[in-house]
């Protein structure tokens, strides 16, 4: 008999806010944290802002060994797990440590060790050499081995890696395993740190971002008919997944439950969506089946919709194929334009926002869209704007990534 699954847990680091409270708050508010690049000289790229974490300060969260031995993306892994188990309030040493476990996601990994050893060696002074570091460091696996060791957590531990639906996929396995009995509690989710020369130069080479130099702040704009492309950005999102018996034992908080999760390829292009959105249309109808549940259930989705000029409308012809030709009761609200794009952490951050949906009855907005592209059907309730004060029971969030990846999560209010 598989085991119910609830999450007790959640933890994030992003530019929209460091701890849970902030980062909801200001995403009700639709405050934009776009602005140019200040981490390194980004004038010659097309694109040249992101959402960047600031005034970031790693020793004011973890030791001076730890911050020497890890990459950025660990370290924002570490922080928002920190927070996450925290908040969940589980009391390990009484646990057995293979019950625990570590299942989290990254779509890059130490990009910023990777450039930095690799020009330390091309500009070598006559001595060309690596740090021992490079390999721990780099590795896309080293977030959940470190979440591990700074906890002791011995159970199921290893890392997801799907591109932009990374941590879907990480939140997906997590789920798995804790309903077949193979784990009590997994800590998941997914971090990056993209906001390199080499990670950013080669997503604006590529023209999947968007250029509004003069106006980051308005630059992700699902839906709109001028996206022209998302905005990068960086941190990570922690969620502490239970079993139900096991929470409801230690009298823990539930944030919500996790009743379906899917996954499916578009076995189309390298970087581009299907057209129809084949991919997505199934791995929404296979969670939502598995959930028990159909679309007409859903009160809230929270899409991938990266405000670009072919994702957003593949997906939006997923989801209308779903609803059919009527308005259904759905809001939807593409929270990319204020967060920006976290890439393979964006799955956990999202998920983090749908339960927090639910907890407070609230709808997100969808800022900077300021006219929806025709192509779009006119039946899909999209938040644009303000907040919007509803009841969520039931809440779905999709991920999308480069090599076809499909990810849909769905919650469930207890």
């Amino acid at each position: 008999m598989l085991k119910r699954v609830v999450i007790t847990g959640m933890g994030v680091l992003s530019p929209t806010g460091s701890d849970i409270r902030t980062f909801w708050n200001n995403t009700v508010n639709g405050v934009r944290t776009a602005s140019t690049i200040t981490r390194f000289d980004a004038s010659l790229f097309r694109t040249q802002f992101a959402n960047q974490l600031q005034n970031f300060d790693a020793a004011a969260y973890l030791d001076k060994t730890t911050i020497k031995r890890t990459d950025l993306f660990t370290q924002y892994a570490l922080i928002a797990s920190d927070q996450a188990i925290k908040d969940s309030g589980f009391d390990f040493p009484s646990m057995n440590p293979f019950d625990v476990g570590v299942i989290w996601g990254s779509g890059q990994g130490g990009m910023d060790t990777f450039e930095e050893q690799v020009k330390e060696y091309v500009l070598g002074n006559g001595q060309p050499r690596f740090s021992p570091f490079l390999i721990p460091k780099f590795i896309p696996n080293m977030s959940s081995g470190m979440i591990s060791i700074r906890n002791g957590y011995m159970g199921i531990n290893y890392t997801t890696i799907s591109a932009c639906a990374t941590s879907n996929t990480a939140i997906m396995d997590a789920f798995n395993y804790i309903r077949l009995g193979k784990a009590k509690i997994i800590v998941t989710g997914g971090s990056e740190a993209p906001i390199t020369p080499a990670s950013f130069g080669g997503f604006s080479a590529m023209k999947a971002m968007s250029h509004r130099n003069d106006d980051p702040g308005h630059a992700s704009r699902p839906f709109d008919l001028h996206r022209d492309g998302f905005v990068m950005a960086e941190g990570a999102g922690a969620l502490v997944l239970e079993d139900y018996d096991h929470a409801v034992k230690r009298g823990a908080k539930i944030y919500g439950e996790v009743v379906g999760a899917s996954m499916t390829s578009d076995a189309y292009h390298m970087t581009a969506t299907h057209p129809e959105g084949l991919g997505a249309i199934q791995a929404m109808k296979f969670a939502l089946e598995e959930a028990g549940l159909t679309i007409s259930d859903v009160n809230y989705l929270n899409p991938h919709a990266t405000s670009t000029p072919v994702g957003d409308l593949s997906e939006t012809k997923a989801i209308t194929t779903l609803t059919g030709d009527q308005k259904n009761g759905m809001f939807i609200s593409a929270t990319k334009s204020i967060t920006g794009h976290l890439l393979g952490a964006a799955g956990a951050v999202e998920a983090i926002i749908a339960l927090m949906a639910m907890q407070e009855n609230t709808i997100p907005p969808t800022i900077n869209t300021e006219e929806i592209d025709p192509a779009i059907s006119g039946n899909l309730n999209i938040v644009i704007n303000e907040a919007v004060q509803a009841p969520v029971s039931v809440a779905m969030s999709n991920t999308f990534g480069f090599g076809g990846h499909n990810g849909t999560v769905v919650f469930r209010k207890l």
